[in-house]
C-alpha cells in the first residue's frame, strides 16, 4: 500500500494544483491517466461517466464505469434525475471521476457535485474521445487515445 498510497497521493496533489491554478469549486482535475492510476489503486475511487446512452452506445464505455447521463440526446436537456441517480449510487465521500466526451460536461457536473455535498469530485481532462484536431476529429488525446480500457 505504500507506493501506491504515495503515488495517489502525488496525482491528489497535482489534481488540487490544478483545481487552485484554475479556480475551481470542485476538489480536482486529472489526466485520464491519472484517473485510471486511482481507480486501480483507490479503494473509494469511482469513475461516473456521464455521456448520454447514445454516446456509450455508438462511442464505446469504460468497463465498470457506473453511467449516469447529465444531458439527454438529441435535444441536449438536462437529466432531472441526475443527482439524484448519483446520490443513490454513491457515497458523499467516495472520490468520483467524473468523464464526459471532452471534459466541458464532466466539468459542469463536478461543480454540481460539489455543491451538492461530493467534497471528492474530480474532473477527467480530455474526456473519453478528447480534443478535436484540425480534421475535426477526436484523435488528439483523451481515454480512448491514451489506449486505457474501453469497450465498443
Amino acid at each position: 500500500m505504500g507506493a501506491n498510497s504515495s503515488g495517489n497521493d502525488d496525482i491528489l496533489r497535482r489534481a488540487e494544483e490544478r483545481a487552485s491554478n484554475e479556480h475551481l469549486s470542485y476538489r480536482g482535475a486529472v489526466t485520464p491517466d491519472e484517473a485510471w492510476a486511482l481507480l486501480q489503486s483507490e479503494p473509494k475511487a469511482r469513475l461516473l461517466d456521464i455521456r448520454s446512452r447514445e454516446e456509450l452506445a455508438l462511442v464505446g464505455r469504460v468497463p465498470g464505469a457506473i453511467e449516469i447521463e447529465l444531458k439527454r440526446f438529441p435535444a441536449w436537456i438536462d437529466n432531472p434525475e441526475f443527482l439524484a441517480k448519483v446520490q443513490e449510487a454513491l457515497a458523499a465521500d467516495d472520490l468520483v471521476l467524473l468523464i464526459c466526451r471532452s471534459g466541458a460536461r464532466s466539468h459542469k457536473a463536478a461543480e454540481l457535485l460539489a455543491d451538492n455535498g461530493f467534497r471528492n469530485s474530480f474532473n477527467v481532462l480530455e474526456g473519453f474521445e478528447g480534443e478535436l484536431n484540425e480534421q475535426r476529429q477526436r484523435l488528439v488525446n483523451g481515454w480512448k487515445v491514451r489506449d486505457l480500457p474501453w469497450s465498443q
